[in-house]
């Protein structure tokens, strides 16, 4: 792997390259999409993924105090809770962070398995569920035995609540995973801080969404850094 922008170099730190700088609350949103702009592969996102990918998500996951999520995404990635790592345990007590982050799903519908791999077990912590008050009560009632429940919104999720509700509970380092619909929702209420971007040097064709989805956006980002590694480009924009 080798470091491209903002300067050149072939010896790499992606703990220092993806570090948080300053204390404020932080969204920051990591997507994968095709050379065509598809944000999926046979259905999937982690179809665009390669090892690059993948060692650049567990870095940005390590960094982070909460994984914000839609239940969709995670229902079809086979996403499970977050568990604390021993490589990880000395700099996030540094950093002053839970042992692991705290997965947050984000549903209207409620329609989550109570025993799926998505809430917590042994070195994982408590999942949230934030939804909308609309929700079915009886649901709520039901996953709020096994998850914190918070609810933002009326009709719908209010995305810019839930992430004060985050802030309030110290979840301040939050990383978007998407869909293309969450990530829609961040960027339209104005909460988008960051954009990791993989572009995977495939072209996929179908009609797969692009990274992001719902209404139109005008959101100006400047390039913070480029990596490159085997063909793939693991591009970091931050808000204007």
């Amino acid at each position: 792997m080798r470091l491209l922008l903002p300067t050149t170099s072939d010896r790499v730190d992606l703990h220092q390259v993806y570090a948080h700088r300053g204390d404020r609350p932080w969204v920051r949103a990591n997507m994968v999409t095709s050379l065509d702009g598809s944000a999926v592969k046979d259905g999937r996102s982690g179809g665009l993924g390669g090892p690059a990918d993948k060692e650049v998500f567990g870095v940005l996951r390590s960094l982070c105090d909460a994984v914000l999520v839609g239940a969709g995404t995670a229902r079809a990635e086979g996403y499970r809770a977050p568990r604390a790592k021993e490589a990880d345990a000395e700099r996030r007590r540094a950093a002053g962070q839970r042992p692991a982050p705290v997965l947050v799903l984000v549903t209207r519908r409620l329609d989550l398995d109570p025993a799926s791999a998505l809430f917590a077990g042994d070195g994982a912590e408590r999942t949230i569920v934030v939804t909308s008050g609309s929700s079915d009560r009886a649901a709520r009632d039901r996953l709020a035995e096994i998850a914190d429940l918070v609810v933002a919104g009326d009709d719908q999720v209010d995305v810019a609540a839930a992430l004060d509700e985050l802030a309030g509970r110290g979840l301040t380092r939050v990383l978007c995973e998407g869909g293309p619909s969450l990530l829609g929702d961040v960027a339209a209420a104005g909460q988008l801080d960051e954009l990791c971007l993989t572009i995977s040097p495939q072209l996929v064709g179908g009609d797969g969404p692009r990274v992001a989805h719902g209404p139109d956006l005008d959101v100006d980002l400047s390039p913070a850094s480029l990596l490159e590694a085997d063909g793939v480009l693991l591009a970091r924009y931050v808000r204007r």
